[in-house]
């Protein structure tokens, strides 16, 4: 009976950890390392926010929670907590709460839209529209799309999100022969495209910082003259045709451009 009592005992101590366990353990500085331990528990925590182990958008343990947890002081918790803040990889709510920011990597080399982007990392993805109509081309639509004079577009404007949060101020333009009712399009526009046999298969992209117009910073929630990342993108169709003109106002703490170089 005794023998059986201690092998159940032993047995317990043999249970792999549970997931929290895990990445409470990741989290752990190192008391014997020089590097002061806020900045161990900050590296700590951005490593395994890159890698996934806490997932955007979701809710960061109470300071004193993180402290008690893994053998910090509050004060240490809270310091890293406000380095990552300062980074962008972590935001503070109302009621001091914080949240995983949700970031994107968007490789350069690599065509994809917004919607499946963002399925592809795990992100709930929907779009608020602002207009989407027919009118006619500004001069920048005709010289980009190779329109006619007086040509018409379809107009295209929402805010793109992920997991509830504005990502992005889209702007689009596309031939009418293109896109002939823009109403017909509820969620990704390549997709859409692709349904009609008119996939943009390469696009030119071109970058530039801006600071944010009133009217921007009221639609993403920043302040005004906040740094944004405008891309401005000419998409073409496998017979060379320039059918899309888009402009996306990004906001830089959500999003990271990522370019490969080789020799």
């Amino acid at each position: 009976m005794g023998s059986e009592f201690v092998t159940r005992e032993t047995t317990s101590y043999l249970d792999p950890p549970t997931p929290m366990e895990t990445r409470w353990s990741a989290l752990m500085p190192d008391a014997r390392n020089v590097t002061p331990l806020y900045l161990q528990l900050a590296r700590n925590l951005a490593t395994a926010i890159h890698c996934g182990v806490w997932s955007a958008g979701e809710a960061l343990p109470s300071e004193r929670t993180l402290s008690d947890s893994i053998g910090v002081s509050r004060i240490t918790a809270r310091k890293a907590i406000s380095l990552l803040v300062e980074q962008g990889l972590i935001r503070r709510a109302p009621g001091a709460r914080s949240f995983i920011t949700p970031r994107v990597e968007d490789p350069l080399s690599r065509l994809t839209g917004f919607t499946k982007k963002m399925e592809q990392r795990g992100f709930r993805t929907d779009s608020i529209w602002l207009e989407r109509d027919i009118r006619a081309a500004t001069r920048d639509e005709i010289v980009h799309l190779g329109l006619s004079p007086g040509a018409a577009v379809a107009n295209l404007r929402r805010l793109r999100r992920a997991d509830g949060i504005v990502m992005a101020v889209e702007h689009s333009a596309l031939p009418t022969a293109i896109v002939p009712d823009p109403i017909a399009i509820n969620g990704s526009l390549y997709s859409y495209l692709e349904q009609r046999g008119v996939a943009v298969v390469r696009a030119l992209q071109h970058f530039r910082a801006v600071n944010a117009s009133s009217e921007i910073a009221e639609l993403m929630g920043v302040e005004p003259r906040t740094a944004l990342l405008l891309i401005t993108r000419v998409g073409y169709s496998a017979d060379q045709r320039a059918i899309e003109l888009t402009d996306t106002y990004c906001r830089d703490d959500y999003y990271d451009f990522v370019a490969e170089l080789r020799l």
